[in-house]
């Protein structure tokens, strides 16, 4: 996604080896058309098994489909590449694949990664999922909506369906990012779904080097967010500092430690960026200040609920996912509502024409 610098393979690769306070790595079969898988599977050459934990991900499909411009590969379970009939086929080569790209025998989380509604929904796919779980070519599995914000009654919707399938899900959260995020911790942890939260960095500015003068380079993903979000979210950090003051935290210890105050968050995922410039901080650096975050919980309700107020985004943005909002036929990450899902926000206590739309310019 070009954040920031380009970074050579030989500091990316140390970057990535499990250690130092950091023991669970993360890749997605897609990225790179596998050359993640096989950067980090170089990374954990040597390093015993049983001293890290590994998550993967498939859900696009770059062995059959053909990319799409910025809309990257279709999923898998796009009709024009295949029935549902063939899902659990796809699932079980995508699977072994990717484990052999990172040579090791498994997983210990399989995601399925930016399903589409069929993603959500799908007996036949779950049950390819459940099947590689049985196979021991993973230990667990989860979803992971995405790759923008939303998709929150889907999410709530398929944990519910697939309960004794799903053991974690990964959503966008962080202090600066609250909603829509927030809206699904109450189900996932009535179906003891633990949660992975991603972007707790909030582009980089909870890492105090990106300020409003940061020139990020041309297509540099971030150039996507509104046009002010950096200098919102650096005034909005200046409130939040002293809260990590207070506890010896630097200001993304400080976002972690707020994710992890939430239950079912059990795992916190930010994106280590180098930007450019002589300024700019190494992401060793980075990557030191993350495996030093203390383990035990040093805010209080008080002080989580205080910060949540600060960072409030309610309404700031149109949700991907089922919307109220939504015009005209289905889209591979945005659909209509139907009835069963406006049924299942009631039970939820959510209001999709309140909680689920944008309000703010």
């Amino acid at each position: 996604m070009r954040f920031g610098e380009a970074i050579e393979r030989e500091r990316l690769r140390a970057l990535l080896q499990p250690g130092r306070g950091i023991d669970t790595v993360i890749t997605a079969d897609v990225y790179g058309e596998g050359d993640a898988d096989r950067l980090l599977g170089e990374a954990i050459a040597g390093t015993p098994r049983d001293r890290f934990s590994l998550v993967g991900a498939i859900g696009h499909d770059f062995y059959e489909g053909t990319r799409e411009g910025a809309k990257g590969f279709p999923r898998f379970t796009d009709p024009r590449l295949r029935e549902e009939r063939d899902f659990a086929g796809y699932i079980r080569m995508a699977v072994e694949r990717s484990l052999q790209r990172l040579g090791v025998e498994r997983f210990d989380l399989l995601l399925l990664h930016n399903p589409d509604r069929t993603g959500y929904t799908s007996e036949a796919l779950w049950e390819g999922m459940r099947a590689v779980r049985e196979q021991g070519l993973t230990g667990a599995l989860g979803v992971a909506p995405g790759p923008a914000n939303g998709f929150t009654l889907d999410l709530i919707d398929c944990v519910e369906r697939f309960a004794e399938v799903i053991d974690w899900a990964m959503i966008i959260f962080s202090p600066m990012e609250p909603w829509p995020g927030e809206l699904v911790l109450d189900a996932a942890a009535a179906h003891d779904v633990s949660i992975i939260t991603r972007v707790v960095d909030y582009g980089g500015v909870f890492h105090d080097d990106v300020r409003p003068d940061r020139d990020f380079a041309e297509h540099d993903h971030r150039s996507f967010r509104p046009v002010g979000w950096v200098e919102d979210g650096c005034r909005r950090l200046e409130r939040m500092r002293p809260y990590g003051e207070r506890h010896g935290l630097t200001p993304l210890q400080l976002s972690c430690q707020w994710n992890l105050a939430h239950a079912p968050v059990a795992c916190v995922a930010p994106t280590l960026i180098q930007e450019r410039g002589p300024s700019a901080r190494t992401i060793e650096d980075k990557r030191d200040e993350l495996g030093g975050l203390p383990r035990e919980l040093r805010l209080s309700e008080r002080e989580v609920a205080e910060i949540r107020a600060i960072g409030d985004n309610r309404g700031c943005m149109t949700l991907k996912g089922a919307s109220v909002e939504h015009e005209g036929a289905p889209l591979p990450d945005r659909w209509p509502l139907s009835g069963e899902l406006a049924e299942l926000a009631t039970r939820w206590e959510i209001a999709p024409e309140r909680d689920l739309v944008r309000t703010t310019a």
